[in-house]
């Protein structure tokens, strides 16, 4: 196969680039490193700095590299942002993805590999989420996604297109060789820790504290960089197989919550925090863990980094940024 990676300068595409690599696939890479880094580009990768809604230099490199799956990362996905610039969302994660879409049906890509996001489900009340429960986003990312998701089902019924959808929950840590890693802080919990630890500040900011959970602050689960990665090449190889679409969450089943996920950064630093408590954002949930037996089942994904493994990668990554 012939492999294009849209937002392959960013975090998780760039370790799926080294990924791809390392399992002696050729790859290129679009970005137009508006959060992407250019210390991230995988170099062993054809690189072209252009936006993922060029339709008409998308096309080219598409013509030009042979290119029959797409591996799709490029997307606006701060929750926060979202609610504040909406338009933005709407323009990058829908009417670009159209674009993107409209490309694939004129050059007759045959596999597309979609990064969704758990954030389509909304609040849920149970203690896990499976991919056929009821969607109901709170925040306009998780909005804009699940149009996304709809989108390439429509496509797909209209051409040959085969697709996995992958709905990501929190990704975390960086790649064990130290090549690549998070360095953008979208807001996230796990951002905000690690450039603390950077600046050496020891304390941390929690956005709600009175949730309907055990300790009253969020639940989330988390699943690490390298092992996400490994399942996109694997969902390429099962869709190309079998030639059949499929939906997955990708997650642990297990849920942290931010006091857990703060002890545990104490755990590994030897450090206190410092604990400030704000008001919840707009747009955030109580509680989203994932119900992984589908991924389990049909692509036999097994955990391989455990928590504290994804902290230390991240925290080695993060002190050898300047």
């Amino acid at each position: 196969m012939n492999i294009l990676i849209t937002g392959g300068a960013g975090y998780i595409g760039s370790q799926i680039s080294y990924k791809l690599s390392d399992n002696k696939i050729k790859h290129s890479i679009i970005d137009n490193l508006s959060t992407g880094h250019k210390k991230l580009i995988n170099r062993k990768a054809s690189f072209f700095n252009i936006n993922f809604g060029d339709k008409k230099n998308l096309k080219k490199i598409i013509l030009k590299k042979k290119i029959n799956c797409i591996i799709h990362l490029a997307a606006s996905i701060s929750v926060p942002e979202s609610m504040i610039n909406p338009k933005k969302y709407y323009q990058n994660n829908v009417l670009n993805l159209i674009n993107l879409l409209d490309v694939c049906k004129n050059t007759k890509i045959k596999y597309f590999i979609f990064s969704s996001t758990a954030s389509i489900y909304g609040d849920i009340s149970k203690n896990s989420v499976s991919e056929n429960d009821k969607k109901k986003p709170k925040n306009i990312y998780g909005k804009t996604k699940l149009i996304g998701e709809e989108l390439i089902k429509n496509y797909s019924k209209k051409s040959n297109l085969k697709y996995a959808i992958l709905r990501f929950f929190n990704v975390i840590g960086a790649d064990s060789f130290e090549r690549t890693g998070p360095i953008l802080n979208q807001g996230h919990l796990f951002g905000n820790i690690l450039d603390n630890i950077k600046n050496k500040i020891f304390k941390v900011t929690i956005f709600g504290n009175k949730y309907s959970t055990k300790d009253g602050t969020g639940i989330r689960d988390y699943i690490d960089v390298e092992d996400i990665s490994q399942i996109h090449i694997d969902a390429l190889r099962l869709i190309k197989i079998k030639k059949k679409s499929y939906i997955f969450n990708c997650g642990n089943s297990k849920g942290y919550s931010v006091y857990q996920i703060i002890k545990n950064f104490e755990k590994v630093t030897k450090k206190k925090f410092l604990i400030k408590i704000e008001k919840p954002r707009p747009g955030d949930v109580a509680r989203v863990v994932c119900n992984n037996k589908k991924l389990k089942k049909i692509l036999n994904v097994q955990k391989k980094k455990s928590l504290i493994k994804s902290i230390e990668s991240a925290i080695r990554w993060k002190s050898k940024l300047i």
